[in-house]
């Protein structure tokens, strides 16, 4: 399928390991030019060299999203790397696990900032560069808790619906503009944030992380978690020009995890 995709230049946060990784790879794949953004500077080196192995354009920028205030000046290096950004795809690591009451007001405002803030003060910085080019695609992950909410994931299923809201409302200013804004939640997948859900269960439950994570597998329809790559393929049809009538929407790729219509 031809996508489009080809020398088109994209923004991945959080893309050290896990979805962003996988984000990176399946952007990269059909040709555009990449920027992994993440806080580990080490692990950011091996992927890019893994990804120009594969005879494929990356690049890095090192950043802390936690740290909003310094997200003007991220914006302002990826955008340096290839002259621009046609996709920026919005993804930071989750909010912590805990009993709902357990969280203290320091807790709530960096949950804020990391899962909020950073996708808004990111995509404010390079959305309208997009739209004056007449084309662009901002891609958030985030996650089922936005259509069903998980127990011990309060921060998670609050802070999350803002982005849908946000997203939702971004997406009626530039609908005319040639940009998309799209969202992806997404089921559990096989990453490192499961092992530390499953350990944080794990230590309230008296099972092992194992057994965590197999119970957590078996809620899901298909009895499997996805792997990365399934919902990298999504971000990067997202992405491409076969998406183009799609904004405004929230996609579950959850393995058939969210039971309503």
């Amino acid at each position: 399928m031809e996508t489009g995709l080809e020398g088109k230049r994209a923004l991945v946060c959080g893309a050290s390991r896990g979805l962003g990784f996988a984000c990176a790879k399946a952007l990269c794949r059909e040709g555009a030019r990449v920027v992994l953004l993440s806080r580990n500077e080490e692990a950011l080196r091996e992927r890019v060299e893994y990804l120009k192995g594969q005879g494929w354009e990356a690049s890095y920028v090192v950043g802390d999203l936690a740290r909003t205030e310094g997200i003007q000046q991220l914006a302002e290096r990826a955008r340096l790397k290839y002259g621009g950004v046609d996709i920026l795809v919005n993804n930071a690591g989750g909010p912590p696990a805990g009993d709902n009451l357990s969280f203290t007001y320091q807790q709530w405002e960096d949950s804020f900032r990391l899962t909020f803030l950073s996708a808004e003060e990111m995509t404010k910085h390079l959305i309208l560069d997009m739209a004056e080019r007449g084309w662009g695609r901002v891609i958030n992950l985030t996650s089922i808790t936005v259509r069903q909410p998980v127990t011990g994931l309060i921060l998670s299923n609050s802070i999350r619906m803002a982005v849908v809201g946000w997203a939702k409302t971004l997406s009626l200013e530039f609908a005319g503009s040639g940009v998309t804004v799209n969202n992806i939640a997404t089921g559990y997948t096989l990453t490192e944030r499961i092992e530390e859900l499953a350990t944080s269960r794990a230590e309230k439950s008296g099972k092992t992380v194992q057994e965590e994570i197999e119970s957590m597998a078996a809620q899901i329809p298909m009895k499997r978690m996805a792997d990365p790559d399934e919902i990298a393929s999504v971000v990067a049809f997202l992405a491409s020009s076969k998406a183009s009538y799609i904004t405004g929407s929230t996609i579950a790729v959850d393995g058939g995890y969210i039971i309503g219509m």
